[in-house]
């Protein structure tokens, strides 16, 4: 599975330009030309990075950018035709990741995308298979019995995380540093949270592996036979 990225700008275009841009490098591109046309493209595909215009009609960027920090875990590139500082805070406060202004080098947002991607650990060639379960970290990817099984990235990665080394325990502090990265600032009870989910998710599985709770320890995954 390849990584998917939604470009919403009422331009067409900017779409096309990126669309011609980011194929090439073997990106599934996503096109919304509205706050709305994206909101729907995220609830119905798994968009792995998002490209967002602050000037849209109807829900604009900033209001976007909003939504996706709410709800998803993914990168956001905002491009505005405003380049002031200021300008530049609205959208780092919306959740913005980075900031391009127009006009732009398509070149140059490709090499800001790559690095958002490598930062939030999309990019990877391993592939870590447990019983029923196949877990692709380059593709972005998890499979059950062959059937894809889409999940938001927090929760990918700490699945792959705990995965990638069954049987070892990992304290919430580790998790943390590891998933969300040395400056979170949330409560490390997060962990908890999405250990439940994935649970919930995966509880299909049960015969492939569990992920248990070492109390005053942390959490490890255990590999179990079918």
């Amino acid at each position: 599975m390849r990584v998917h990225l939604l470009v919403a700008d009422d331009d067409p275009h900017i779409r096309e330009l990126l669309r011609l841009t980011l194929t090439k490098e073997g990106y599934v591109v996503l096109e919304a030309a509205d706050g709305e046309a994206a909101s729907l493209a995220l609830e119905t595909d798994n968009v792995h990075l998002a490209v967002v215009d602050v000037m849209m009609p109807g829900k604009d960027g900033l209001e976007l950018c909003r939504e996706i920090r709410e709800h998803y875990d993914l990168p956001v590139i905002l491009l505005t035709a405003k380049g002031e500082l200021r300008d530049k805070e609205h959208g780092f406060d919306s959740g913005a990741d980075d900031y391009v202004v127009k006009p732009f080098e398509p070149r140059e947002l490709l090499f800001r995308i790559k690095a958002l991607l490598r930062r939030y650990k999309l990019v990877s060639e391993e592939q870590i298979r447990i019983g029923s379960l196949l877990i692709d970290r380059g593709g972005y990817e998890i499979r059950v019995r062959g059937e894809p099984r889409p999940i938001p990235l927090r929760e990918f990665e700490l699945l792959a995380q705990l995965a990638s080394q069954p049987g070892r325990i990992y304290t919430r502090e580790q998790l943390i540093k590891l998933i969300w990265g040395a400056d979170f600032a949330g409560d490390s009870r997060t962990v908890d949270v999405h250990v439940k989910r994935l649970r919930e998710r995966f509880a299909d599985c049960e015969d492939s592996f569990a992920i248990q709770t070492l109390r005053g320890l942390g959490y490890k995954l255990e590999a179990r036979e079918e």
